[in-house]
């Protein structure tokens, strides 16, 4: 058991790296455009964080959170998603007393106790952006165009969008009402999960999966019809500033989401390359998450996005991901005095900013060029008895096989 990995986690090896650094510079750059800034919260937290924040109706805290005590008999959950963190640090330091509105980034792991298939695993990985302090929807927009620029700066630009309002506590106490009174003459038939929120959450019946809980609910009341003044006018809102920026949408009223904290606006980016259609970036808005967990009445909107199915995706497409620059130079050398010279070059170039490699197991010269090939040498240096005697460097350009001398003094300068 020592070397089998544990279910529903992944290895990212050497060669695949390159592909999960392609993707995260690309989220820097563009939260760095927006002016979002990075945050880095714990893996854990203590349970009571995710039991307020997310809900305890919702499938997370139900059944999936890795739960457990510590030495000190302290509940600590390792984290399911990454919003209810970032808002106990909002929080925490005090960062509503600063000027608003507060923009924030994040890139994390998260833990989920599900059954693993492709694109999610029990340890994902997960892009997120919050923003808080405004309850314009000026900034619901900007969390949605920041998403829609970044799928389509990957290269991903027929993914589906789709929104929807969730209404706030004023207004979803009546759709509520209106839901149970449909679901009560078919509450037998529900799914045990979905009986299990007919009383504190029947919205999320909505979003069950069981193929019969969505035929009871065709023709259910909607949320979108039970709307207060504000939460419409906010929706309306919200339509006009995508459709200022030429980003297209289509509402959804099935759009409920799976955590409990979210008020007003939902939205999913949506497609069907992965096989059934799925979302592939999720998020909305959550005016009382911040005052849930014990901060001031503090507006919130936000998105996550997970890298594994963003990478499954980017291969459905087709999407050439660039590998990474090859070595500059690799420095093979013959002897005890000529590895000591080399060692001294390799440091130099090291120094002014070059990729340079010398084998560490000083095999003979064919062993050395096979390895130069192996990690993509540009150039190959050697370094033998000769060389030393007449002061050069034998420079080898690996593509063409050109082979010059260059004196030491003007290795660094030439290499440049």
């Amino acid at each position: 058991m020592l070397t089998v990995i544990p279910k529903g986690t992944k290895d990212v090896l050497p060669a695949d790296s390159y592909k999960w650094q392609f993707i995260e510079k690309k989220f820097r750059n563009m939260c760095d455009r927006y002016g979002f800034k990075e945050i880095r919260t714990p893996n854990f937290e203590h349970t009571e964080l995710f039991l307020r924040g997310i809900g305890d109706t919702t499938d997370v805290v139900q059944k999936e959170m890795y739960t457990f005590k510590d030495h000190g008999d302290r509940s600590i959950t390792l984290k399911p998603e990454g919003t209810a963190g970032v808002v106990r640090a909002f929080v925490e330091n005090n960062i509503y007393a600063e000027v608003q509105p507060t923009k924030i980034a994040y890139d994390t792991c998260c833990y989920r106790y599900e059954k693993p298939q492709a694109g999610r695993l029990r340890e994902f990985h997960q892009f997120g952006c919050e923003e808080f302090g405004t309850p314009n929807m000026l900034a619901d927009a900007e969390i949605i165009s920041l998403a829609y620029d970044f799928f389509n700066e990957l290269g991903i630009n027929d993914l589906k969008l789709e929104i929807n309002s969730v209404g706030c506590p004023v207004c979803r106490k009546n759709h509520r009402e209106a839901l149970r009174n449909y679901l009560l003459p078919r509450y037998d038939e529900l799914c045990d999960t979905c009986k299990g929120r007919f009383d504190k959450n029947p919205m999320r019946i909505l979003d069950c999966k069981s193929p019969k809980d969505q035929e009871i609910v065709k023709g259910a009341p909607m949320m979108l019809d039970y709307l207060c003044d504000d939460c419409k006018a906010a929706f309306e809102d919200l339509k006009s500033n995508l459709d200022a920026m030429g980003i297209s949408y289509t509402v959804n009223p099935m759009i409920v989401r799976g955590l409990d904290y979210y008020t007003k606006t939902a939205f999913e980016f949506i497609t069907n390359r992965l096989g059934a259609q799925s979302a592939v970036c999720a998020g909305g808005r959550y005016d009382n998450l911040v005052e849930e967990i014990g901060g001031p009445k503090t507006p919130g909107v936000g998105f996550g996005l997970g890298k594994e199915r963003l990478l499954l995706l980017m291969e459905a497409y087709g999407i050439e991901i660039p590998k990474p620059n090859t070595t500059d130079l690799f420095i093979a050398t013959m002897g005890e005095k000529a590895k000591l010279r080399g060692l001294a070059l390799k440091h130099t170039l090291i120094k002014e900013g070059l990729s340079v490699q010398m084998d560490n197991l000083q095999r003979n010269f064919k062993g050395q060029f096979k390895l130069a090939d192996k990690v993509k040498a540009k150039y190959t240096a050697v370094i033998g008895d000769n060389e030393l005697e007449k002061g050069v460097v034998s420079l080898k350009n690996m593509e063409t096989g050109e082979q010059t001398e260059v004196a030491f003094e003007n290795i660094v300068k030439e290499i440049m």
